[in-house]
């Protein structure tokens, strides 16, 4: 392994030691994080969509149209 990586030596010797980049790795690494959060993101609204939610009738509301007289106003 460390005879097929001699070849990279005189390249490494061209960068500047005091530059530090991300290189392909970091760029690939960027770009799986980003197609993760964007499969989240439409699987999310998918979810979304199918939940059925309705609201429910306040509770003074409720109780009027069960026992079907008039609720007391509270003092």
């Amino acid at each position: 392994m460390s005879a097929s990586l001699a070849h990279f030596v005189p390249l490494a010797a061209e960068l500047d030691k005091d530059k530090v980049t991300p290189g392909v790795l970091g760029f690939l690494v960027f770009a799986a994080l980003a197609v993760g959060v964007w499969l989240l993101m439409k699987s999310m609204n998918r979810h979304m969509g199918r939940v059925n939610f309705e609201e429910a009738p306040a509770p003074a509301e409720h109780t009027k149209s069960a026992s079907g007289a008039k609720a007391k106003p509270q003092e």
